[in-house]
């Protein structure tokens, strides 16, 4: 990357939303460790968060992030609005945060994000024990909230990563006929968004006839045949920001019940984005789907959700993290204009054939923006 994905006046306005919420909870220090958050308060953009980083922000004052002390270039270079601080690898992001914590203000309420893959229980273990003098809360959520409703500039780099998506996609399906392998598929995709944007959360999901019911398995070697399905999902990246869609993509011919669920997806997806309204709740939003889906005769047919929250992903997904915040039947989130969501209309497994098709829907002041548009038809390679 070059310049920060976003103007020093939208950082400064992320770091102030989460000051002003420390001081609601009466919080002086939030140690903030999920990598998707610190990509959202600081911009750092890169592979290193497989290491633990947290980022301090205490109530006022210059922020300070804490990582491997080797990443000095990369976050001289992305990184504006906070000092950086290195351990060596004889060290750990402990020592360092324990030492600052030591030589600066006295800090009362300490909050730490304990249920996110950022934070190793080891760590968090060793700052609260070397900061015994300060309470310790839970502040998982605090930054993640902020996240959901997406200003113009994030909603214009999700525009931007469903072209991306849309591309590959093309790309991926056209590659698909008897003889041609997953890879082969894969690797379609992967050429169009390297060229056109940069590495997403999760690489695309390409599985064929024998692996559709693997949630989360991609590509193999193994070749097409004729009468496949072949499964598509995928997401472009720009800017961190993910815009995932999915289609079923069958060799040769199609199964004629196909055409029924189809038409029953499309329908589902539909009445998902004429439900999406500012302070509708998101379980009124999966009721509305899962009516189209009794309506059609297929009311024992169950889905854990229609759609979840999506936008900033840092690897290994695209989620935003390792909670997923999605539309299922018992959820009171309140939806809200600015929001995004990868929607999914899944009809796999009904007993009368197989489709699915999603997409990301964002949620403006005019209702629903559908911001992939592959094709929704029964395509056939």
């Amino acid at each position: 990357m070059g310049e920060p994905y976003f103007t020093a006046e939208e950082y400064d306005a992320r770091i102030a939303s989460a000051r002003r919420e420390m001081a609601r909870r009466d919080i002086e220090l939030a140690l903030i460790s999920s990598p998707d958050n610190i990509f959202y308060l600081t911009g750092l953009d890169h592979w290193g968060y497989f290491a633990p980083h947290m980022l301090m922000l205490r109530s006022e004052g210059e922020p300070v992030l804490v990582t491997r002390r080797m990443e000095q270039v990369t976050i001289a270079n992305q990184v504006k609005n906070a000092r950086f601080a290195g351990h060596t690898d004889s060290e750990t992001v402990a020592d360092i945060v324990l030492r600052e914590i030591e030589a600066g203000p006295p800090a009362r309420r300490i909050g730490l994000e304990m249920w996110v893959s950022g934070l190793p229980a080891g760590l968090a273990q060793t700052i609260q024990a070397g900061a015994a003098n300060a309470g310790f809360v839970d502040i998982t959520g605090l930054v993640d909230d902020l996240r959901l409703l997406k200003s113009p500039a994030e909603q214009d780099y999700m525009r931007a990563a469903a072209a991306v998506t849309d591309a590959a996609a093309a790309a991926g399906i056209e590659r698909v006929g008897v003889g041609a392998s997953e890879a082969e598929v894969a690797a379609a995709c992967l050429e169009v968004m390297t060229e056109r944007g940069t590495y997403p959360g999760f690489g695309p999901f390409i599985r064929s006839t024998e692996r559709l019911g693997e949630e989360h398995t991609s590509w193999s070697d193994k070749r097409l045949a004729h009468g496949d399905a072949v499964f598509f999902e995928l997401s472009g990246c720009v800017a961190r920001y993910h815009a995932p869609l999915g289609r079923l993509v069958f060799v040769g011919e199609a199964p004629a019940a196909v055409h029924d669920m189809a038409a029953i997806t499309r329908d589902a997806f539909g009445v998902v984005t004429e439900a999406l309204r500012d302070g509708v709740l998101a379980r009124d939003v999966y009721a509305a789907w899962q009516g189209v889906v009794d309506r059609a005769g297929l009311a024992h047919y169950r889905r854990h959700h229609c759609g979840y929250m999506v936008g900033i992903g840092v690897p290994p997904g695209w989620t935003g993290g390792n909670k997923v915040l999605g539309l299922r039947h018992d959820s009171d989130v309140v939806i809200r204009t600015g929001m995004s969501f990868h929607v999914l209309s899944w009809l796999m497994g009904t007993g009368r054939g197989d489709f699915f098709l999603s997409n990301t829907v964002l949620l403006g002041p005019a209702g629903s923006e559908v911001l992939t548009r592959t094709p929704t038809d029964v395509t056939v390679r």
